[in-house]
């Protein structure tokens, strides 16, 4: 589109050699992370004049193949573009300028003894430990921030709307708390391991449990209060749909987002689906787009890069994820260029319970993105077996 007077190969397939032939003629070559590992050492053989990483994020852990593969290959220069340069933590930006600049930033053990220990502390880094790091990262970055570049772009508001538990939901939610502590407790004698790994299986059926007890498996049939959140669900889409609005609903659990679509099918509400199997994702956008849905299911791990949902003017986060940086991506699939309408964000959070302690959790993290660098991009540390203990009140 930008340059139509330069030959672009795309390398992709199984049947690769012939495009690789073409490919060392060309003056643009475009392929995936996963074909980068696969090819390295036809990559490295080949003389780049430079590098360009899209949703850079996919090397933000420098242990990862797509992390080593981007580090061998060579350019005379490089450029990582990412929405969300810190999305768990700040080691994610270390990983990422290692790829753009090789050991500016010194050692993964030096960078962590000089500025990731401080900027992740609870009570906040020092302010000449940020303005240092500020100073060293500068120089490297061009940002093009949304308020910049889409000025006409209408506001974006948020709002927690607080769900009770159900009869059903809540002595489900006491008796998996109460068990999982003393699970806990007795793991903590066989090793850190093993008690991080009890205290995130009880997180997780806690969180499930929020949802819906259902989730949980098991003989659920006879169960008339299974969801507390999925009554506050029905009333949000009367009230959404009544006034015209469409909606893109995101969910972790694809079984949440199956039991979502049967509520919206009593409805007689018309939706789109997209997951991690879907085939046919981008009939089901295009769908969306042309206003032939009101409503469009997600997987928040499917949906949250890579989608322009314009068309949506609301979303509705059923669940909370513990990176806010990855729900304001998936946010994000609406209030982009091209929207004209307010964007409405609504978070379902189950009340007394995990999900409340998740949103303090996240606020507290948020500090960090102001020490690394001067936005308002949200995001969190990784959770620590500290931050687990404290969402479990152990």
């Amino acid at each position: 589109r930008f340059t139509p007077d330069l030959k672009t190969v795309k390398l992709h397939g199984t049947k690769r050699d012939r495009i690789w032939k073409e490919a060392a003629k060309a003056d643009l070559v475009v392929t995936s992370y996963g074909l980068l590992v696969r090819d390295l050492e036809k990559f490295q053989s080949e003389a780049w004049l430079g590098i360009f990483l899209d949703e850079a994020s996919a090397i933000k852990n420098a242990k990862t193949k797509n992390a080593q593969a981007a580090y061998q290959v060579g350019g005379r220069f490089r450029f990582a573009l990412t929405g969300t340069p810190i999305e768990n933590s700040v080691r994610d930006i270390w990983s990422i300028m290692q790829f753009v600049a090789p050991g500016y930033l010194g050692s993964h053990q030096t960078f962590k003894e000089r500025y990731e220990q401080a900027l992740s502390s609870e009570g906040g880094a020092p302010p000449e430990i940020v303005n240092r790091f500020r100073r060293r990262l500068n120089p490297f970055i061009l940002r093009r921030t949304k308020r910049r570049v889409a000025t006409e772009l209408p506001d974006r508001l948020e709002k927690v709307l607080t769900c009770p538990l159900t009869e059903t939901q809540r002595n489900t939610y006491t008796s998996i708390l109460r068990a999982g502590r003393e699970k806990v407790l007795e793991a903590r004698d066989q090793g850190e391991g093993v008690a991080r790994m009890t205290m995130l299986t009880t997180l997780l059926r806690l969180r499930q449990v929020c949802c819906d007890v259902r989730l949980l498996g098991g003989d659920t049939t006879k169960l008339n209060d299974p969801s507390g959140k999925l009554d506050s669900m029905r009333e949000l889409l009367e009230e959404t749909t009544a006034g015209g609005h469409r909606i893109l609903i995101f969910s972790q659990f694809v079984s949440m987002l199956k039991l979502l679509s049967e509520e919206l099918k009593s409805q007689e509400l018309d939706y789109c689906y997209l997951d991690g199997q879907t085939t046919g994702r981008q009939q089901e956008v295009d769908r969306f787009q042309n206003g032939n849905a009101p409503a469009f299911l997600i997987s928040l791990k499917a949906g949250g890069y890579g989608l322009n949902l314009t068309a949506a003017d609301t979303v509705i986060h059923f669940d909370p994820w513990w990176n806010p940086a990855v729900e304001a991506q998936a946010t994000d699939r609406a209030h982009r260029i091209g929207q004209q309408n307010v964007v409405t964000a609504y978070k379902l959070i189950a009340e007394d319970t995990v999900e409340e302690k998740i949103l303090r959790l996240q606020r507290r993290k948020r500090q960090v993105i102001d020490a690394a660098l001067d936005d308002d991009q949200p995001m969190m540390q990784g959770l620590t077996s500290k931050d687990l203990e404290e969402v479990l009140e152990l």
